[in-house]
């Protein structure tokens, strides 16, 4: 991913942040010439047995699982067997974060043109299927944890855990080793200061969720200045 130097993380921890509080990923893997690229949408979570995920991400491992009867899942052993030794197939997952589109009336001043805030993380690794049974299960009770401790209402998992093992031949999990990652946190940073203070307070004014988290970034940037 091409990021500009304005807008490279600003702190150690904010691409951690990102994945961790946005964690529906695009797993993009290649294909053949045929079928050219695979993508999935699919939830993902650090690892709980690797301790705290690093800043950088590098050397990080995340932990994610998707439908067997997806083509990507049969891609991924094909690309297992075409890489011999033991070597796990290299893929990209990208995460997004919050975005917003800036209006040039939010500047107030001519000439000026429209823009889009955003922020994203492209993580770069090795992807490891692991196979169906007890490790899988364990993959999906891990996510249920995390996603519930995170985003749910502490839903208690312990009487579906049969029906867990039920569906578990469905389930594709795998294991992903990050070796890099670039952070892309583009929030109005070329502007003048008054200028990204407007674009802020007219995301904060916003009902939509999405306008209100990205103001909340550029505040916490703006306490890095």
């Amino acid at each position: 991913m091409f990021v500009p130097r304005p807008y490279r993380e600003p702190e150690g921890s904010w691409m951690a942040d990102l994945v961790q509080g946005n964690p529906l990923a695009l797993l993009v893997t290649n294909g053949t010439e045929v079928s050219g690229p695979f993508a999935t949408h699919l939830p993902v979570i650090p690892d709980p047995a690797a301790g705290e995920v690093p800043d950088g991400l590098a050397g990080a491992t995340l932990l994610g699982h998707m439908n067997r009867a997806n083509p990507h899942w049969t891609a991924l052993e094909a690309a297992e067997e075409a890489a011999g030794d033991g070597e796990p197939p290299t893929a990209l997952l990208t995460f997004t974060g919050p975005h917003a589109y800036v209006s040039p009336t939010v500047y107030d001043i001519t000439p000026a043109a429209p823009t889009w805030n955003f922020t994203s993380v492209h993580v770069r690794g090795t992807v490891e299927r692991i196979e169906a049974g007890a490790d899988t299960l364990e993959v999906v009770k891990a996510t249920v944890r995390a996603f519930e401790g995170r985003f749910g209402a502490g839903w208690d998992m312990t009487d579906s855990i049969p029906y867990f093992r039920r569906i578990l031949p469905g389930v594709g999990a795998f294991r992903f080793t990050v070796t890099a990652a670039d952070g892309m946190f583009k929030l109005s940073q070329e502007q003048a200061p008054h200028i990204r203070e407007r674009v802020r307070e007219s995301f904060g004014r916003r009902e939509c969720a999405r306008h209100r988290a990205t103001a909340a970034l550029m505040e916490r940037l703006e306490r890095l200045s």
